[in-house]
This record gives C-alpha cells, sequence and structure tokens, in this order.
C-alpha cells in the first residue's frame, strides 16, 4: 500500500445529485452537458477543510442512479464528456487532492450492450456468459438472470467468466491511466474475492500506488481483506456503533466496537466515515444534536482512512427511506456557494476544520493502538490512542453531569473540545468531548 494514503481525507460527493443532473439518462442525440466542472469550483472548499482527497460517485454512463451502468468507458452525458473528467482530475492533481471513483462492477444496467444482446438474441447468445442466466426459470424477459438484491433493473455480472475480469481490469487501468489514484468497489461484498485477486494485479502493474477500498456491510472484514487483495473497506460496524450507542447513552456498545476496530487497524487501514451516500445523514440520525461534535471526534481521532459526506460539514439533514426516490433526501444538489447557510452549519464547519486540523498536527493517528477503552460509566467513555512516545486521549460524556476523568501521561493539553484540566485529570461537562495529547 502506498504512503500516500496514510495522510488521506476524503470528501465525498454523489455527482449525480450534487450536480442537479436529470433522474434519467439523456435521449441518445442529447449533447452532453458540463456539469462536473462545477465541481472544480468545490476544491477550495475540499482543501480549506483540510481534506486531500475527493471521491466521486458514479460518473459512468448509466439509465438513471449511476448504479445501473451501461457503459464503464465513457462518462455520463449529464455530467460531461471524458474531457471534463480529465480536466477535474488535472485540477485535482494541480491542487495535491487525490481522486477516487465508484466501480460498479458486481452488477450491470440493462442497457448494457452485453446484456442487450441477451436480451436481442436470447439467452442462448454468446453474450449470456457474462450473466447467471437460467434458460429454465422465470423471469421479466422470458427467462430468469441474477440480479443485485432482487433488483431486476441491476444484472449481476459472471466473476467466473474471464472475460469479465478482462474488462474489469482494463476499466481500471484506463482511466487509472488518466489520473485516478483510488476505487471504490461498489458492492463488494458481493464478489467473490477470487476475482478480485486476479483483477488488482494487473491494474497494479501500471499502477501501483492504487489504492483499493471495497464496500463491505459486515461479515469478517479482515478476512475479505487478505482473501481479495484489496486495501480496506467500509467500516459500517463503527459507523453503527457511534450514532446508536450516542443515541443510546450506552458506551458499552462503543467500547465494544473499538475492540473490534483496534484489531482491524493491525492488519489493514479501515475507511471510516460517520455519513455516506446510502444512510440516512448524521444529524438527522442523532437524536440529541450535542452530540454531533462527539461523534466527530471519534471520526477524526480514530485510526483508520476518514471521510467526509458533503453537506456534513454544515451539519446538513437528510433521512434515506426505502422506496423508490428514497435517497434524494441524502444526494441533493450543492448550495450556490460554500457560504455557511446560517450559524449552525457555520459552527459545524469551524469544528471539522478544527478536527481535520488536529488529524494532520498528529499523522501517527492513522494506524495507532486503540488501547482498552476505560468504561468510567454508561455515559462516559475514555479512549487512549498510542504510537510509540505520542498519546491521544478522547473523552466523551454524553451524561447530565460533568465528568472527571485522571488522565495517566503527564504534560496534557487539551487540543479540542471542551474541558477543564489540571495536573491529573480532566474535566469534561455534559454532552462534550475533549482530546488530549501529551504533545500539545
Amino acid at each position: 500500500m502506498s504512503d500516500w494514503i496514510r495522510h488521506a481525507v476524503w470528501w465525498q460527493v454523489y455527482p449525480l445529485g450534487a450536480t442537479g443532473a436529470e433522474r434519467e439518462a439523456l435521449p441518445p442525440a442529447a449533447a452532453a452537458v458540463p456539469r462536473l466542472k462545477e465541481l472544480q469550483g468545490w476544491l477550495p472548499h475540499l482543501v480549506g477543510l483540510g481534506c486531500n482527497g475527493l471521491a466521486l460517485g458514479p460518473v459512468f454512463e448509466s439509465s438513471t442512479h449511476g448504479y445501473d451502468t451501461v457503459d464503464h468507458l465513457r462518462v455520463d452525458r449529464r455530467l460531461g464528456t471524458e474531457q471534463d473528467l480529465v480536466d477535474l482530475l488535472d485540477a485535482c492533481s494541480a491542487g495535491g487532492v487525490r481522486v477516487l471513483l465508484d466501480g460498479v462492477f458486481n452488477h450491470v444496467g440493462r442497457e448494457f450492450p452485453r446484456f442487450r444482446e441477451v436480451l436481442e438474441q436470447g439467452p442462448e447468445s454468446p453474450a449470456a456468459s457474462w450473466f447467471d442466466v437460467d434458460a429454465s426459470r422465470p423471469g421479466p424477459d422470458g427467462f430468469g438472470y441474477r440480479d443485485f438484491e432482487g433488483h431486476s433493473a441491476l444484472v449481476a455480472l459472471d466473476h467466473g467468466n474471464p472475460e469479465v475480469a478482462d474488462h474489469v481490469a482494463r476499466v481500471m487501468t484506463y482511466w487509472c491511466d488518466r489520473g485516478v489514484d483510488a476505487w471504490r468497489l461498489d458492492a463488494a461484498y458481493a464478489v467473490p474475492p477470487g476475482f478480485w485477486r486476479d483483477v488488482l494485479p494487473r491494474v497494479r502493474d501500471r499502477h501501483p500506488d492504487v489504492w483499493i477500498v471495497g464496500e463491505v456491510l459486515h461479515g469478517d472484514y479482515a478476512g475479505y481483506v487478505a482473501a481479495s487483495g484489496i486495501d480496506s473497506v467500509t467500516q459500517y460496524e463503527l459507523w453503527k456503533a457511534v450514532w446508536s450507542s450516542l443515541n443510546d447513552r450506552n458506551m458499552f456498545e462503543l467500547a465494544h466496537a473499538l475492540r473490534r476496530h483496534a484489531e482491524l487497524v493491525r492488519t489493514f487501514l479501515p475507511q471510516t466515515f460517520v455519513g455516506n451516500h446510502d444512510v440516512t445523514r448524521l444529524a438527522s440520525r442523532l437524536e440529541d444534536p450535542r452530540h454531533l461534535p462527539l461523534a466527530l471526534a471519534l471520526l477524526f481521532a480514530l485510526p483508520g482512512v476518514p471521510t467526509v459526506y458533503y453537506g456534513d460539514e454544515f451539519a446538513l439533514r437528510g433521512v434515506k427511506e426505502d422506496r423508490a426516490g428514497g435517497d434524494d433526501a441524502v444526494r441533493p444538489r450543492l448550495p450556490e456557494s460554500d457560504a455557511p447557510p446560517g450559524p449552525e452549519a457555520a459552527a459545524a464547519a469551524d469544528l471539522h476544520r478544527l478536527l481535520i486540523g488536529v488529524r494532520r498536527r498528529h499523522p501517527w493517528l492513522v494506524d495507532a493502538t486503540v488501547e482498552e477503552p476505560d468504561l468510567l460509566s454508561n455515559e462516559v467513555l475514555a479512549i487512549r490512542l498510542s504510537s510509540g512516545e505520542n498519546v491521544l486521549a478522547v473523552v466523551l460524556n454524553v451524561g447530565d453531569a460533568p465528568a472527571d476523568v485522571r488522565l495517566p501521561f503527564p504534560g496534557a493539553t487539551v487540543v479540542a473540545g471542551q474541558a477543564g484540566l489540571d495536573e491529573a485529570s480532566v474535566r469534561v461537562p455534559p454532552h462534550e468531548f475533549a482530546l488530549v495529547t501529551n504533545g500539545g
């Protein structure tokens, strides 16, 4: 794994929503709309927060939401042309910003050319080998085929077909040749890990510094990383524990998740987050708005590769719903400017800058040792992170009374949060956090 990822803090954007693109693909004869250019205007905002990575959601030609890909080698005309994407990549590179693309390689849309051949020529066509087609089963087209989690518009690829592996390797290499630094593998948990063992060495042969993170929701994270050869997975277990423990005032749940996280960090760097394009936004998920800073303190203090979902830096709200269009609220249009829309948004943005600044001044946090959490009560938790002589303590208080926490190291300095400090302990007010280091 390349060293650059140790210093990465991503700003994740869902381009089709963020740029106000149409809900469905443009007509075949329609000209491309250069909406990717809008994202270039947000690069100063990204950098101003302290981030140095732009994680893009789907940008390839698709029928609707981007995850029903039609052409992996063509930019969605609702977003622009290949040159528009290359211009964005070049602008990011000039500003020291890495770029991650969303690779949807578990399934494709029904308009994907190879599946169109199956629809036109029947389930016995040569193209059917790209998919798990079963002519004996009923289906929406007169035959059955494996799809993604019951969505017939998302046709699952046959990852045992060498042609599919060749295609994915070619796609990933093509875009890395144009400046892409990293890939998120959508629905990686549904792809046999051996598939990536075949594909990724071919990509890394030309691009050894590329970073690969797989979308894995649950299960044996470390096992999947080892079996597949990817670099990282999405740390959904920690995401869930953060908001759930804060809502329930249950630091025992968080402590359990931190023990699991500590084990993972010993083998790879998980991608950490408190929001993304698939989940209800943190500001809507938390029942007590006073606890949003506590969640952010965890995101930026804990080891891993942190990611900020666009709009979360303004404490944007949005609830994901299980219905058609249910993702729209968490994938909104970017505002006309990056000026905070109100005092609450400004405070959230300032807190992001402060905490990312702490992360930048203490880069050793990326793979720090998470020592056994100190559960002072169900409502007070202290976490000690260390690397050599470096120490940072995270103290969380979700209770209604001040919490006094003894610090087992000298020379303590509060670098973020609300706390009083004496020689031996730190006092954290109700519903507050403190980040305390031994070196300022």
